[in-house]
């Protein structure tokens, strides 16, 4: 019998999205916030492309994103607060089919501005 850690996998949950790092950053300010009760979070810490949410009992969640070719990529991290962070993400507005096939299609050069 494996006794392997099966919360560890849902430590750092990822996804892409349509809309940018700002708004992203925004939305998971919103969000967390008017969570209830013991599910709410709010900003600690924020940087341009992060910020670090604190919840009860001090839970530590942080939301980051980035720009790339294929859309803005969010991760979410946070120990207890996994189902929510799952939430939040699924609520994020996806990458249409169409921008994720033409930015693969890129040649690497063009994708680094070269």
């Amino acid at each position: 019998m494996s006794w392997s850690h099966q919360q560890s996998s849902r430590q750092l949950q990822e996804t892409f999205t349509a809309v940018s790092v700002a708004e992203v950053l925004q939305q998971a300010v919103q969000f967390f916030a008017r969570q209830s009760g013991i599910y709410s979070a709010f900003p600690e810490k924020r940087g341009p492309g992060h910020v670090v949410l604190r919840g009860q009992g001090g839970e530590e969640l942080v939301i980051a994103a980035r720009e790339t070719p294929q859309g803005t990529a969010v991760s979410g991290s946070s120990y207890l607060f996994d189902q929510q962070v799952a939430r939040f993400l699924a609520s994020l507005p996806p990458v249409s089919a169409m921008q994720t096939t033409a930015a693969a299609a890129l040649p690497d050069s063009v994708e680094a501005g070269a």
